[in-house]
């Protein structure tokens, strides 16, 4: 859950998330609708299908695996998550490279280019590996700030390479980024009684979302527009009644109550659309 998203933001949904998911069994027999429902918010949405496909192998496998081999072979684990696995549970000799580690090895270093897990492999305490993996983050996020590094209150300062030679601001050296992408969309929003029909999400696999288009509807009154970013996609959507003319549903179109859409995984974009809809509110 913490990975791209604020500590503060997590602690809500990591204690509702535990409090119905106590153990591994109990999350591999959830039903995936219930699952994304829990974790509707949070964004990067396979994080939550394989934390699921996770739990089912160690159910099948009966235990936790303590070695990194083992570790890897878990869905949506990789090297980082591993690792710290690993070597903060079981204390087996790994280190851990997130962004603020990489930050602290590059600067160290004094190298824009190099592999920092090479250097943090070569740094590691293999005597105890836990307690120095938590303090190399805890420096990146402490101290090694990505801007304005405080490197005076640093107690490896006299080590670090780029501080001696006064670059420690230009590194790592960023990334380019993608460009960004204007992308407008209309989202139409159908009523039938207290139903409204909805449609699997284009954008989020496994949520549900307003129709973009449907053929031989007729467009009606706008009830506003908002804007929604997923990574480098800047999208601004215009939310839009309408009717259906021949009465005709599309096949992956289903018309849900409020009951329904209450316990569907709904995408952001849904939910955004309904609260300029105003009586039909969620919440």
């Amino acid at each position: 859950m913490l990975q791209q998203t604020r500590v503060a933001a997590v602690i809500p949904y990591y204690e509702r998330f535990l409090g119905r998911f106590p153990d591994a069994r109990t999350l591999a027999e959830a039903p995936e609708d219930e699952l994304l429902a829990m974790w509707a918010g949070l964004g990067y949405y396979s994080r939550a299908r394989n934390l699921q496909k996770a739990a089912k192998q160690l159910v099948e496998q009966g235990r936790f695996p303590e070695e990194l081999e083992a570790l890897l072979e878990l869905a949506g684990v990789g090297e980082y998550t591993a690792a710290a696995i690993a070597s903060i549970a079981f204390g087996r000799p790994h280190a851990v490279v997130d962004g603020n580690v990489r930050r602290v090895m590059a600067r160290i270093a004094n190298e824009g280019a190099g592999d920092p897990k090479v250097l943090a492999d070569e740094l590691l305490d293999r005597r105890d590996p836990a307690a120095w993996n938590q303090a190399v983050m805890e420096l990146g996020a402490l101290i090694c700030l990505p801007k304005q590094p405080l490197c005076e209150s640093c107690p490896v300062r006299e080590q670090c390479g780029a501080r001696a030679a006064g670059t420690q601001a230009e590194l790592p050296r960023k990334r380019a980024k993608p460009e960004a992408q204007r992308i407008d969309r209309t989202l139409l929003l159908i009523q039938r009684g207290d139903r409204v029909l909805m449609t699997p999400s284009p954008r989020v696999n496994g949520f549900w979302d307003l129709p973009e288009r449907i053929d031989g509807s007729r467009v009606g009154a706008t009830l506003g527009a908002f804007s929604h970013t997923i990574t480098f996609r800047n999208y601004r959507f215009t939310v839009q009644e309408a009717k259906l003319a021949n009465g005709s549903v599309p096949k992956e179109c289903r018309w849900l109550n409020r009951a329904e859409r209450s316990t569907l995984p709904l995408s952001t974009t849904a939910k955004k659309a309904f609260r300029l809809a105003g009586p039909i509110d969620l919440e």
